[in-house]
């Protein structure tokens, strides 16, 4: 896993954003989840403004393969951190607010805080060759 350049931990964060990103506008298929309760019956249309198509635009940004590549890689650098350490990491990628990542891992927020760093300066040194 060599890197051309050495990477810091403000680059991983940024990369792990940018992976945070490209999982949420990856397409979720209509049937692709758990089955739960439901209906065997086709879907109809509930009121007559929405039958001829009059309803809002939804655009989907499919992520390309490149991007889908670099999630990847991101993923699998969480695995070189302790699964505590990765979910803080994860949790902040996806834009969550400190006190809501202090709750999910049962920490104070400076704890959370240097566990972040200490995790991204880990991966950034594995990442990077450094001894482990």
């Amino acid at each position: 896993m060599q890197v051309k350049r050495k990477l810091t931990p403000s680059d991983l964060e940024d990369m792990f954003e940018d992976a945070a990103r490209t999982l949420r506008r990856l397409p979720n298929p209509q049937g692709s989840g758990p089955k739960g309760y439901g209906s065997a019956w086709p879907d109809y249309v509930q009121d007559a403004r929405h039958a001829y198509g009059y309803n809002e635009v939804r655009m989907r940004v499919i992520p390309s393969a490149a991007d889908i590549a670099r999630m990847e890689q991101c993923l699998d650098w969480l695995r070189l951190v302790s699964p505590e350490d990765a979910k803080i990491i994860w949790l902040r990628a996806e834009g969550h607010r400190w006190r809501y990542v202090c709750i999910q891992a049962g920490c104070v927020r400076q704890t959370a805080w240097r566990r972040w760093v200490a995790a991204l300066a880990t991966i950034a040194k594995k990442v990077n060759g450094g001894k482990s």
